[in-house]
């Protein structure tokens, strides 16, 4: 078995975006948190507040001999409108635009190759900011798999 891999990204609402990736084959774990930010170790109300500079975001533990990290951002790109500069939908804020936090070199190519590609697909410019991964502060244990826990949502893991 090879060495698991981790993908960063930010897409809105973190809850519905854990699910699909979470039922992504060769995807082995996904936890929602909070990324991109100033601040030691924020909160939900502190992230939705928008002072703390994070956004929304999954942490995706994937077998890169499964699933490749060109294939998880490709993905990433039909779970939202990349489109939308600090919204998705109703969602209004910082905390929920739309990035893809790197965690080496080979991500931030394949990420920006697969942006240039993805943005035939939409009429307008993609705002997707694509970053370097900073810390990943886990959300509160109530957010994690919220949708499953909460009966509206499927989950193979």
């Amino acid at each position: 078995m090879s060495a698991s891999e981790t993908a960063t990204f930010a897409a809105g609402c973190f809850w519905g975006v854990e699910v699909d990736f979470r039922n992504t084959p060769g995807v082995t774990d996904v936890r929602v948190g909070y990324t991109g930010g100033h601040a030691e170790e924020p909160t939900y109300e502190q992230v939705c507040g928008g002072a703390t500079g994070h956004a929304e975001a999954v942490e995706v533990t994937f077998d890169p001999e499964e699933v490749s990290y060109a294939e998880l951002v490709d993905r990433f790109w039909e779970l939202h409108d990349p489109t939308q500069v600090n919204r998705q939908g109703w969602d209004v804020g910082t905390q929920y635009r739309s990035a893809i936090f790197t965690h080496s070199p080979e991500q931030a190519e394949a990420a920006a190759e697969s942006k240039a590609r993805a943005q035939a697909r939409f009429p307008r410019p993609i705002a997707t900011e694509i970053a370097e991964a900073t810390t990943f502060w886990p959300a509160e244990e109530y957010h994690q798999q919220y949708l499953v826990k909460n009966g509206r949502a499927t989950c193979r893991i």
